[in-house]
C-alpha cells in the first residue's frame, strides 16, 4: 500500500449531509484507505463495540435512489 497525504479538499468533497449529519460514504472511505468497500463494511461489523452507537447507518435502496440524485 502507497503512503501519501491526501489533500484536505479532496476529503471536505466527499463529505455529505444526510440526516442532518456529515458523512462519508463507504465506498469513497473504502478509497481513502485503500481497501475494498466490502472489506471495510466487514472490518466495522466486526468490530462494532469500538464504535460510537451513531457511527455507521445504511440507507435501504428505495432511499438512496430517491435521494442520489442529490449527490
Amino acid at each position: 500500500m502507497e503512503s501519501s497525504i491526501i489533500p484536505q479538499q479532496i476529503i471536505e468533497n466527499k463529505i455529505l449531509f444526510i440526516r442532518g449529519k456529515r458523512v462519508m460514504l463507504d465506498r469513497d472511505l473504502s478509497i481513502l484507505y485503500d481497501v475494498e468497500t466490502r472489506a471495510l463494511n466487514q472490518a466495522v461489523r466486526r468490530n462494532i463495540k469500538r464504535f460510537p452507537e451513531d457511527f455507521m447507518f445504511q440507507l435501504t435502496k428505495e432511499k438512496w435512489r430517491i435521494g442520489n440524485h442529490k449527490l
